[in-house]
């Protein structure tokens, strides 16, 4: 996808063109020959995924009274003790589809 936006003749005002998703296959074809990846549904349930993920990991790093947690530039992660991640899962249901596993604690 990054070399998508990169070249750039897949873009339209910031977002991707429709035939994108197919142009994505191809490339994955190339590099994963028997993978048998399709754009749909394989492609769109995991960009759907990854795009339900950050908006977590933004909400949590940018949202309203969710101090305690913070960006670990090194291990490319966000970090919080046990006290601070717990108290958002409690409060916020989409935050429990995330395994503590993605987001490692202090």
């Amino acid at each position: 996808m990054v070399d998508l936006h990169n070249v750039g003749t897949f873009i339209k005002d910031t977002r991707f063109k429709v035939d994108y998703l197919n142009k994505l296959e191809r490339m994955l074809e190339k590099v994963l020959p028997h993978a048998m990846l399709k754009a749909k549904p394989n492609l769109e349930s995991r960009i759907r995924t990854l795009k339900r993920d950050w908006a977590i990991v933004y909400n949590i790093l940018s949202g309203k009274d969710n101090s305690g947690f913070s960006w670990d530039e090194h291990r490319q992660l966000v970090i919080a003790e046990d006290v601070v991640w717990n108290s958002y899962i409690s409060s916020h249901k989409k935050g429990q589809s995330i395994q503590t596993s993605q987001f490692p604690l202090l």
